[in-house]
């Protein structure tokens, strides 16, 4: 199999998978139980935190888990906001993820949440312009994503949270980084809360976190046992916990090497399928763009029908978020961007990870000339 649909998900480490039974068939405790085995693993536990917080340059106690990205999302926003008094404004982007963007439009049906959507360029990027018109005093959220799942574009959040920072003080500024996180560097962000997801860096299912930072405004997510310092309440995923921190402290270790091989596959990729006529780049150019997204229309065909001419040859890749993979209709992202007609019915997402090859991405350009040549015979006129 050639599997290029990573931004999906991504296979599971074996060391991480190893982690997680273990933690399910031998150290199966509860870490907050008040006997020696659970104390063991509450300490596990903190030091998976440190592993996870690195790449952020944040403290472990800043660290709390989640059952993944979406989670970690509606966290953020709905957490953020408790405790505004009156009215409130709330900024995010025309491309965000599902699970901030459509929390997001839900609080504008409230009545008392005025919810400002930024546009977009055609590579993607936010305009900035319009998120310093956009920023009051009464702005208590700005999310925006770190990279964008579709396109693969880098925001500059460094440059968008100074603006916060200098035009609306008491805003929080939340950022998604299911993409982002181990891809992209992480370390100097300027954000107060930073959203990842474990299954999207070789990880298991189930499982992710938020980073909060120390003093900002935040109530935390789902009520109960008061778990994660109250703030998110839920008997811990140990074994996702721990396969989770397996995995990321892998990627660091391997970081540059691991980071550059996806780049070298992504323009092995990209200069092999761009010798296929009438076939377009979507998103930035491919030095700005995150190392492991490539998003390309062949024009002609239509993706849907592409990707699934693809599938007797073992070639996974998708049309775009797999959140909305079964939804009918325009692509949001795309249609954000300015990529529309025939160049979005056209659109493929290839994602890689660091476990592709350069002969992977031979074998699948060939085929996919083949197969797009073929699909041009049926062209409608």
């Amino acid at each position: 199999m050639i599997y290029l649909d990573n931004s999906a998900t991504t296979r599971t480490l074996p060391e991480a998978a190893q982690a997680a039974l273990a933690a399910m068939t031998g150290d199966f405790f509860n870490p907050a139980a008040a006997y020696g085995y659970g104390a063991r693993m509450e300490k596990r536990v903190n030091e998976a935190r440190a592993v996870m917080a690195k790449p952020l340059r944040a403290r472990r106690e800043e660290i709390i888990f989640t059952s993944g990205g979406t989670e970690s999302n509606n966290a953020a926003v709905f957490g953020s906001l408790k405790g505004w008094r009156g009215h409130k404004r709330v900024i995010t982007t025309a491309v965000e993820h599902p699970s901030v963007f459509e929390t997001v439009a839900s609080l504008g049906r409230t009545g008392d949440t005025e919810v400002i959507v930024l546009p977009v360029n055609e590579q993607g990027y936010p305009d900035l312009v319009a998120l310093r018109d956009a920023l009051t005093e009464d702005t208590a959220l700005v999310s925006m994503m770190h990279v964008n799942n579709e396109l693969g574009t880098v925001t500059d959040l460094f440059a968008a949270g100074r603006l916060i920072r200098h035009l609306a003080p008491r805003a929080v500024f939340h950022a998604d980084g299911v993409q982002a996180y181990l891809k992209v560097d992480t370390d100097s962000l300027g954000v107060d809360l930073y959203s990842l997801s474990a299954h999207k860096f070789h990880a298991p299912k189930g499982v992710g976190a938020l980073y909060v930072r120390s003093g900002v405004r935040f109530a935390g997510g789902q009520m109960g046992g008061g778990q994660e310092n109250n703030l998110r309440s839920g008997t811990l995923n140990v074994p996702g916990i721990l396969g989770m921190e397996t995995a990321a402290a892998l990627y660091q270790q391997n970081l540059s090497a691991w980071r550059q091989s996806m780049r070298l596959c992504k323009q092995r990729l990209y200069d092999n399928l761009m010798s296929i006529p009438d076939v377009v780049l979507n998103g930035p150019p491919l030095t700005e763009a995150a190392p492991h997204i490539l998003n390309l229309s062949f024009l002609g065909v239509r993706g849907e029908v592409l990707l699934h001419a693809l599938e007797p040859f073992d070639i996974c890749v998708s049309t775009g978020s797999a959140c909305a993979a079964r939804k009918a209709g325009k692509n949001r992202i795309l249609t954000a961007a300015g990529i529309l007609g025939e160049r979005q019915a056209g659109a493929i997402r290839f994602s890689l990870c660091p476990f592709n090859t350069v002969e992977e991405m031979d074998r699948a350009a060939q085929v996919i000339a083949e197969q797009v040549q073929f699909l041009r015979r049926y062209r409608r006129r």
